[in-house]
């Protein structure tokens, strides 16, 4: 199960990635790189994805990404 919630964690980071490079910035700001990495070290390293770093991931991040841009969409 942790492989298929990590492929569309994956595809939602790399949607998020078309975004325009400012709106994104705007969006993000700092937490970007880290977003981009998460999605680096699934799609090229997935056999060394630990399942509880994915599972934190989330519990914690997942919720406030959408919190974000839930703000961003109202703004």
């Amino acid at each position: 199960m942790i492989d298929a919630v990590c492929m569309r964690l994956s595809a939602a980071i790399e949607a998020l990635s078309q975004l325009e490079v400012a709106d994104r910035d705007r969006i993000f700001g700092e937490t970007w790189p880290l977003m981009w990495a998460t999605h680096n070290r699934i799609a090229h390293g997935d056999l060394l994805i630990d399942s509880d770093i994915i599972t934190a991931t989330l519990d914690a991040d997942v919720p406030m990404v959408i919190r974000t841009i839930t703000r961003a969409l109202n703004e």
